[in-house]
């Protein structure tokens, strides 16, 4: 079944973005050209549209992030080769089984990671003799949600400087939450030079997508640690489900 085209969708804008990829088969290569496109572009806080209250819509706009849009969108033009391909993956990333309904819109990114760990777009990334810590959530800050228990695995933010050597362009950091009630509270790209590590992201406090040092991160923010996580290349066109 073919779906409508989603709201703010520029056709012509995509194609361009995957003109510049198009013979890049290394799914970091193409992320790290990708999102270096949308540097400058604006913050955009709550992009989506849909509420446990109002029917859910789905969007593709180009023109403004915030850091979770920024990245799904980034990770489904990397992994599409024409714009139906991008705006298919695009929901498959973000709804849970691809379906456009707000209760099975991956809100919280436990779910998110979960759901696209099973999906086979990402998956973590092997750390040996880097230290995690299992930290127990209720996640209840979507108001029409109902609560829900998650664990959180992470890196915890003192031995980030020790997995640092494993990060590669492309690769997605999570940033888990001190709060009892939420898992995640930001989310990047990371970009690699040599041994320097930054990150790109949709920035609320700077008001755009910027790229920043990883460690002048990590030195700004209180946290409970990292999770990383590695896109896939894809390998088959998507499957389009009703």
């Amino acid at each position: 079944m073919k779906h409508a085209q989603p709201q703010g969708l520029s056709r012509r804008r995509v194609e361009q973005l995957l003109s510049e990829t198009k013979y890049d088969r290394c799914a970091g290569s193409r992320i790290d050209v990708l999102s270096r496109h949308f540097l400058g572009h604006p913050y955009k806080p709550n992009p989506l549209i849909g509420s446990a209250d109002t029917v859910e819509v789905f969007t593709a706009s180009l023109d403004g992030f915030d850091c979770v849009t920024y990245i799904e969108t980034i990770v489904a033009l990397a992994r599409a080769s024409n714009v139906d391909d991008f705006t298919e993956w695009l929901r498959k990333i973000r709804y849970e089984g691809g379906r456009i309904q707000w209760e099975r819109r991956n809100h919280y990114m436990t779910l998110w990671i979960r759901n696209n760990v099973r999906e086979g777009i990402i998956r973590p990334v092997s750390m040996p003799a880097v230290p995690t810590v299992t930290r127990e959530r209720v996640l209840n800050v979507v108001p029409g949600l109902a609560a829900q228990r998650t664990r959180v695995r992470c890196v915890p933010k003192a031995a980030v400087p020790r997995l640092e050597r494993y990060l590669q362009s492309g690769d997605l950091i999570f940033f888990a939450s001190t709060r009892k009630h939420l898992d995640v509270f930001h989310a990047g790209i990371i970009v690699r030079d040599g041994k320097k590590v930054s990150m790109r992201h949709a920035s609320r406090s700077r008001g755009f997508v910027v790229e920043q040092e990883l460690s002048e991160f990590l030195k700004a923010n209180r946290m409970a640690g990292v999770i990383v996580m590695r896109p896939q290349g894809a390998t088959r066109r998507i499957a389009v489900s009703s």
